[in-house]
């Protein structure tokens, strides 16, 4: 909880400095889109220049750069897209849908065409309406200012473009793609905020812990259409008293910068006893009434990502650090170190819960303290159970006795390390 109120009061004091409705000063017609280095920056991105009726393919090799640039064409009217029909291309941060390669008139779309998310939640919120805007081809050579909003093509450029429209890439519509403006130091401050913010709102959500609420501005996330806020907390509230445990991962996070708000995506990777799900979630951040940052709105697209070896792999540290400080407290038979290794509901064999495990090493440790613990060739697995490890396990004690065998531990998150919930062993 420290960490997560930490950001928000940093965040307090940094978003005095940011930019109102994302305009620059003396520009009248629309936003004014600005790239640079920053944690967070995607690898590439399209951008699309209204005012010039340019678009940009960017990517980040160190530094973003241009790695190509189209002629392309905007909405019959300028400035930003308010209502249905009023003929303008909207000004954000947007995120490719889906490819319609075939079975669009050919006049208007060229016959291919690729689908934004307009309109995203911050459009919701603004009470902007409308629907349908795309990237698409055209059946003619297209001239500046002709489509009903959308971003038109010449098709031989949409073809060379295509492979980089990916679903989830995103693309930036903005009245102006600076490029003598970069952002400035409080506006990189907000973005490494955003990125921080973004992993902690994640650890909230594992740990079960309800400081995840305080990330969110309850009012507009219901207003952007994102679900009834209350009810969303309601919900969650009952899947954390009822749940055991939340395993709740999340990589490959993205940041980027829109009119008035700030987006993060990501992929997310969710297990718990009685679902597994995962996808891409995207997060959109606001200034709300008091100047602090907060998650006015979430889009989530369920995908068939095979996260869980990546997942895994991304643990490992944590739990062989997790497990050596427990082999560590258990062979210099360090009782209190040991004991807080374990959940309270903790089962050890035939001992269940944490006092019964603490009041048997307390008797056995007085005759026999352990002498040797090695343990090796460790198997990561999740299951019903929770994230189970299983290796080689040999043991000795001051005794004379020894024995060899495999253990199991089944653990459960606990903040940014893990607890032990059962543990049990079979000779070798």
């Amino acid at each position: 909880m420290r960490s997560a109120l930490f950001s928000v009061l940093i965040l307090s004091i940094v978003s005095l400095a940011f930019p109102q409705a994302g305009y620059s000063a003396g520009l009248t017609k629309g936003w004014q889109a600005r790239f640079e280095e920053h944690p967070g920056i995607p690898p590439s991105l399209v951008a699309v220049d209204k005012g010039q009726q340019q678009l940009y393919l960017m990517e980040h090799k160190s530094p973003l750069a241009v790695a190509a640039q189209y002629v392309c064409t905007t909405g019959q009217i300028e400035g930003d897209k308010q209502d249905e029909g009023d003929k303008k291309t909207p000004e954000g941060v947007y995120f490719v849908q889906r490819h319609i390669p075939n079975g669009l008139d050919f006049g208007l779309y060229g016959g291919m065409a690729y689908t934004l998310n307009y309109p995203n939640p911050m459009d919701l919120l603004r009470k902007k309406s409308g629907h349908g805007i795309w990237v698409h081809g055209r059946g003619h050579n297209i001239v500046p200012r002709e489509t009903q909003g959308c971003v038109a093509m010449n098709n031989a450029d949409l073809l060379k473009l295509g492979p980089n429209l990916k679903p989830g890439t995103p693309v930036v519509l903005a009245h102006t793609i600076a490029d003598k403006a970069p952002q400035t130091t409080e506006e990189k401050k907000i973005a490494s905020a955003v990125l921080n913010m973004t992993r902690e709102w994640a650890t909230a959500w594992g740990n079960r812990d309800s400081v995840m609420f305080e990330y969110y501005d309850g009012d507009a996330y219901t207003k952007s259409q994102s679900g009834d806020f209350a009810d969303f907390v309601a919900t969650k509230e009952r899947l954390f008293k009822n749940l055991p445990w939340i395993l709740n991962w999340i990589d490959d996070i993205y940041v980027l910068q829109g009119p008035d708000y700030w987006v993060s995506w990501f992929k997310q990777y969710y297990r718990a006893p009685n679902l597994t799900v995962q996808g891409y979630r995207r997060l959109y951040w606001h200034k709300d009434t008091e100047g602090n940052l907060l998650i006015a709105g979430m889009e989530w697209e369920r995908a068939d990502l095979d996260l869980e070896p990546d997942f895994l792999k991304a643990q490992k540290q944590s739990i062989d650090q997790f497990i050596e400080g427990w082999r560590t407290a258990w062979e210099s038979a360090n009782l209190k170190k040991y004991a807080e290794s374990y959940t309270e509901s903790a089962s050890q064999g035939t001992r269940k819960g944490i006092a019964a495990i603490r009041d048997h090493k307390k008797i056995v440790w007085v005759s026999a303290k352990p002498q040797k613990v090695r343990l090796s060739n460790p198997k990561y697995s999740v299951s019903s159970n929770g994230l189970t490890v299983e290796m080689i396990q040999q043991y000795s004690s001051s005794d004379g006795f020894s024995d060899k065998g495999i253990k199991i531990l089944v653990l459960r998150p606990d903040g940014i390390s893990w607890r032990i919930e059962s543990e049990d062993w079979r000779p070798l």
